[in-house]
């Protein structure tokens, strides 16, 4: 056992041990951290969900925003545990009604993200939510789209931390608190 592994609370290496890591995919070079394998066994997403709920539910939030894909998963179960609201921020064109967009780029290219305008409320407190931290710039751009309609993003929050590549220390440097379940550093 490492000395940050010492550090990390109990639960990170168990949920960890249950990502799976897909080699050169989406492209050369790339090592994807898989979240399937944990919802798929119903005792780690609860303790997943659980992890969640338990760190937030005293936090007097108004709403969750999940990030397109995954983040809507977590986001979408850990809203209605909270008895709160969701809200999806989506890839380009996905969404119906009146939105915005924010451009940013990720580690093997660059997308754009979208929000409803009328998503949340002035002053809103939100919890932001995605499946990964890789280079940050999904979660700066979807909390960057939440603060132009008013929102306050009171935290960010992902199930993995990609720390090599830089994200999580950039969505800091944004003044965006950022919880991580567990990282891949080194590993």
């Amino acid at each position: 056992m490492t000395i940050a592994q010492l550090a990390e609370p109990p639960y990170a290496e168990y949920i960890r041990s249950r990502i799976r890591t897909v080699p050169n995919w989406p492209q050369q070079g790339v090592m994807f951290r898989d979240i399937t394998p944990l919802l798929q066994d119903p005792k780690t997403f609860r303790v997943l969900v659980d992890i969640f709920v338990h760190r937030y539910m005293d936090q007097k939030l108004d709403i969750i925003a999940g990030v397109d894909a995954r983040g809507f998963i977590l986001g979408a179960v850990v809203a209605y545990e909270l008895n709160l609201g969701f809200v999806p921020v989506r890839k380009k064109g996905k969404l119906p009604f009146d939105t915005i967009a924010e451009e940013y780029e990720l580690e093997y290219g660059s997308a754009t993200v979208e929000l409803h305008a009328d998503a949340c409320k002035e002053g809103d407190r939100v919890l932001l939510i995605d499946d990964l931290v890789a280079t940050g710039g999904t979660m700066i751009a979807a909390a960057n789209l939440l603060k132009r309609i008013g929102a306050n993003v009171v935290e960010a929050a992902a199930i993995v931390d990609l720390p090599e590549l830089g994200g999580s220390q950039l969505v800091r440097q944004q003044g965006i608190e950022l919880f991580t379940v567990c990282d891949f550093s080194g590993h």
